[in-house]
């Protein structure tokens, strides 16, 4: 079977009605991102960057996957699919993705701030203050927030490299480090953007470019995809 990666970022979920990370005013849901999503913020008020993902969590909860997440899932009749996300939420997994790569943390899951390697899984959207791993630290989200080193980011670059289809779908390709991922799929021989602003985001040959939204321009994927 062919390998099919998937590269997806905020535009995706945000047909799923989940709120992008930055807003035009630069805004995430109405709070500054220094704020909510950095270590320092945490350091400051973890009691706001808790309620923050807390609210992020129940919306979440609430949001259905889209017929984009349903496309990739089908796709896994016909290739070896793997999906690669920027995106924190579980709706790729929701939707029928088997292999799921999370670059920036899963929203359900939470670590231990003095043992990162002790995560584990949320049974509920709240996570509390006084909410402590087995050796009794404070427990944050499992998120990689600003200023912080992505640790996923070397086996999706080693993913991309096996491609033979690779699809960037919902992503602005402006958050950095993941957004270099596209300069991993030299071996692809099929290569697609899906993005309402897409014709100026890759200009270089070898790139079909779709200037849609995530559902819309998947669909016009695969009609133009070679089996």
């Amino acid at each position: 079977m062919k390998r099919l990666i998937v590269f997806t970022g905020a535009g995706m979920s945000a047909e799923s009605g989940i709120p992008t990370f930055r807003g035009s005013d630069g805004l995430w849901e109405n709070h500054r991102i220094e704020d909510v999503a950095t270590p320092e913020a945490w350091e400051r008020d973890p009691e706001l960057v808790l309620t923050f993902y807390n609210q992020r969590r129940k919306g979440i909860l609430e949001a259905r996957p889209n017929p984009g997440h349903a496309q990739i899932a089908r796709w896994q009749d016909e290739f070896d699919v793997t999906v690669i996300t920027q995106n924190i939420d579980d709706l790729h997994e929701r939707a029928g993705s088997k292999k799921v790569v999370h670059l920036h943390g899963e929203i359900w899951k939470a670590r231990s701030t003095s043992h990162p390697e002790l995560v584990y899984p949320l049974e509920n959207w709240r996570l509390l203050i006084g909410d402590t791993c087995e050796k009794g630290s404070q427990l944050r989200p499992h998120i990689v927030w600003f200023g912080e080193d992505v640790p996923m980011l070397g086996v999706a670059a080693d993913i991309v490299e096996e491609a033979d289809i690779f699809i960037v779908v919902g992503t602005s390709l402006q958050v950095y480090p993941a957004a270099g991922l596209i300069h991993h799929a030299w071996r692809a021989s099929q290569k697609f953007i899906v993005d309402p602003n897409a014709g100026e985001l890759v200009t270089k040959a070898g790139w079909t470019v779709v200037a849609d939204g995530a559902s819309n321009g998947l669909s016009a994927v695969d009609a133009q995809m070679l089996r």
